[in-house]
């Protein structure tokens, strides 16, 4: 018996040496921000779902359990932002679970948004994962303004595109229409057609946020009966994010919240 266990040890450390040789590991006192993707969920959104075009309040709500869910599986997410089929995750400079190996944080990240989405939807859908390494707050800061630019960007075609496919247009000649043009153009296009951009719903444009906050509950106590308020903590979601400027001051104000607690 021992003889065997001494052989499993050595062919235990052999083969861990090929199991790890991949591995990537973040640096210590550098930011990581998580960033998934559906995978093929436009398909899965316009043809086995049949979901609204450009937005659907209830895939919205859907992305926005997930994510929820995500902030609360173990890591310590300080902010997360979704867009479409996108989510954004903002983990605490300090954070250090699975000594910051990436393949751990992709892999787990993924499956559990794939297993929380596909309980909401009734069938099967899949996320990928990449992970995000930066050096400062001010590319966090970046980073996220980046994603909202993009997700204002995708909104703006999205409308137009949809607007003309909901008038006949076949899909080529709606791609080809827009195909090179600005956004003047596309604002132009829309009001054109009486749609005004800027009074679209804002969570369609700017994406959604959510943080952690705290708030006062009234309790009672089970033994003296005494009634006193405590402090408890709940995700805060915010469909009427800011933008430029402010959006960036939001995300510093984050930041420097969560490091004065390090």
């Amino acid at each position: 018996m021992e003889e065997k266990t001494m052989r499993f040890d050595e062919m235990d450390a052999k083969m861990r040496i090929y199991e790890q040789s991949l591995d990537q590991v973040l640096l210590p006192d550098i930011y990581m921000v998580a960033r998934l993707d559906g995978r093929g969920f436009t398909k899965l959104t316009k043809e086995v779902c049949n979901f609204e075009a450009p937005f659907d309040e209830k895939f919205r709500d859907m992305m926005v359990k997930t994510t929820k869910a995500l902030m609360d599986c173990g890591f310590r997410v300080v902010y997360a932002y979704t867009e479409s089929d996108e989510i954004s995750l903002l983990f605490a400079a300090g954070e250090d679970a699975f000594g910051r190996k990436v393949r751990k944080y992709n892999s787990t990240l993924a499956a559990e948004a794939s297993a929380v989405f596909s309980l909401e939807l009734g069938m099967a859908a899949t996320f990928d994962c990449r992970m995000v390494p930066l050096p400062n707050a001010e590319r966090v800061e970046d980073y996220f303004r980046w994603r909202q630019e993009d997700a204002n960007r995708n909104a703006l075609n999205s409308h137009c595109y949809w607007m003309l496919r909901k008038e006949g247009v076949s899909v080529h000649k709606a791609t080809s229409e827009l195909k090179g043009k600005g956004i003047s153009y596309k604002n132009e296009l829309l009001f054109s057609r009486g749609i005004n951009y800027d009074k679209l719903p804002s969570w369609q444009k700017r994406g959604v946020g959510m943080w952690n906050e705290e708030y006062e509950k009234e309790g009672t106590n089970p033994l003296s009966g005494e009634t006193k308020m405590t402090t408890r903590k709940r995700i805060h979601v915010d469909y009427e994010l800011p933008i430029g400027d402010e959006y960036g001051e939001l995300i510093r104000s984050i930041i420097e919240k969560e490091g004065k607690k390090r």
